[in-house]
């Protein structure tokens, strides 16, 4: 059976590009063009020759690749995807001045003649999985209520700095939210509310936790604002602006949250063991996007590919006898990264191995805490993977390999392996940045005495 390749120039809005090559890289036939219908897709697919072993090579273009791979895969193809990276370069390598679809489509039916070895069998359909979908709108989503938290306690700052105090500086929680969106930012609205009826409103808002002291503060923070401005402020106006970004705020409080209960019952669907949960540092959501990101644990050959594929191996740079090792590459999936690296600095807590490794290389080995974090994070990887192939919940373990408790894990770090805030302090990336005092760019020569002598 001959191995067809057919490389496919991915269009959102325009007509696809087909090239087809047999196994030695000859064209068959290029260019064709065709679109995602059912129609155009049988008529591609029976001008295929019937002895082939077809392998479909694309980019994974926004979305509009994922129905093309699907339809191609139910028929048998291996399906492949090529970083948009890589294949640029191969075309800058074929014609450096020249992009077009024909071209791009006849790059990638050769991608796998040239690189073989780099390609690998597309698993899960991406933006089509739905726990990979909600699990990246909620951490959009918290990113954004992120960005409101942070404009909220700017607006609050024109107040005066006593209010961030008055709401002990949780601008997202329910209570402060409420508050604000009911325009009670403004000082005079607030004296006109009264203690009473503000206590009962924290309390309501609070669920019971809060109450009169916090009500309290927030009074003496709007007399405080009203004898600092004295009457040059105009309280209401600014009052409605923090009133809608509390809104905003508020609505995407919900909307997380509905995403939240969505992953509980997807990650409970595919994780009935709980093998996810069960690793210090990792909870419902983390682990839910842990797994979404990683995809089928299964799908690994080896350990090595797994770290690899999240990006947190070093980067090697190499030459004759030198050689030496940078940062992580960060080739792999950021969302996973991101998630590995929360669950980590948890779990180094917990678990004394882990702690032991962090320990070491903070105080040893001179890393600081993010680089630390990262060597801890792909060591947290590899042992998910072989929990969940084994299919066996995490035990945490001392350095013997005795099973202890979480409990017993938090003393046996406390005592053992707690990093003094001198060395954190030592260890910690310095930033200099420029400013009025610091002129120049912390990359800019230095120029001596001699030279502005001379």
């Amino acid at each position: 059976m001959t191995r067809l390749i057919l490389g496919i120039d991915v269009a959102c809005r325009a007509a696809h590009q087909a090239t087809l090559t047999d196994e030695r890289g000859e064209f068959l036939w290029s260019a064709r063009k065709f679109r995602t219908t059912t129609t155009d897709l049988e008529s591609l697919w029976s001008s295929l020759p019937d002895d082939g072993e077809l392998t479909v090579v694309m980019e994974p273009t926004r979305n509009a690749w994922v129905p093309l791979a699907s339809w191609f895969q139910l028929r048998g193809a291996v399906v492949v995807m090529v970083p948009p990276e890589q294949s640029a370069d191969l075309r800058d390598y074929y014609s450096k001045h020249t992009k077009s679809d024909r071209l791009d489509s006849r790059i990638l039916a050769r991608v796998p003649l040239l690189h073989p070895e780099g390609l690998h069998s597309l698993e899960g359909l991406g933006p089509a999985d739905p726990l990979r979908r909600i699990t990246k709108l909620r951490a959009s989503l918290v990113k954004r209520r992120t960005v409101i938290a942070a404009r909220l306690d700017a607006y609050l700052e024109l107040l005066g700095p006593s209010w961030h105090a008055a709401f002990s500086g949780d601008l997202i929680s329910n209570r402060s939210l409420r508050l604000l969106a009911g325009g009670y930012a403004d000082p005079h609205a607030l004296r006109r509310l009264g203690r009473a009826r503000l206590i009962k409103l924290i309390w309501r808002y609070s669920h019971g936790k809060c109450g009169e002291s916090e009500a309290l503060q927030i009074l003496a923070a709007a007399e405080e604002s009203i004898a600092l401005w004295d009457g040059e402020l105009d309280f209401a106006e600014l009052a409605d602006d923090i009133a809608v970004e509390a809104r905003l705020a508020l609505a995407l409080c919900r909307e997380i949250h509905e995403l939240e209960e969505r992953i509980v019952v997807s990650l409970k669907a595919l994780d009935p063991l709980g093998i996810m949960t069960s690793v210090p540092g990792v909870g419902t959501v983390n682990g839910a996007q842990i797994l979404a990101r990683l995809g089928d644990p299964n799908r690994f050959r080896s350990l090595a590919g797994a770290k690899s594929y999240s990006g947190l191996v070093p980067s090697l740079s190499a030459s004759g006898v030198h050689g030496r090792h940078g940062g992580p590459t960060k080739s792999g999936d950021a969302p996973l990264r991101e998630a590995l690296f929360m669950a980590a600095d948890w779990a180094r807590r917990v678990d004394p191995t882990l702690a032991q490794r962090y320990h070491r290389l903070m105080v040893t080995e001179g890393k600081h805490h993010n680089s630390a974090l990262c060597h801890v994070s792909a060591t947290l990887l590899t042992r998910i993977i072989s929990c969940w192939r084994a299919g066996t919940p995490y035990v945490i373990r001392d350095l013997d390999g005795t099973p202890i408790t979480k409990e017993r894990g938090r003393e046996i770090v406390a005592k053992h392996y707690s990093v003094h805030e001198a060395i954190r302090a030592q260890r910690r990336t310095i930033n200099r940045g420029t400013s009025r005092r610091i002129k120049e760019s912390p990359g800019a020569p230095s120029i001596d005495s001699s030279q502005e002598k001379g």
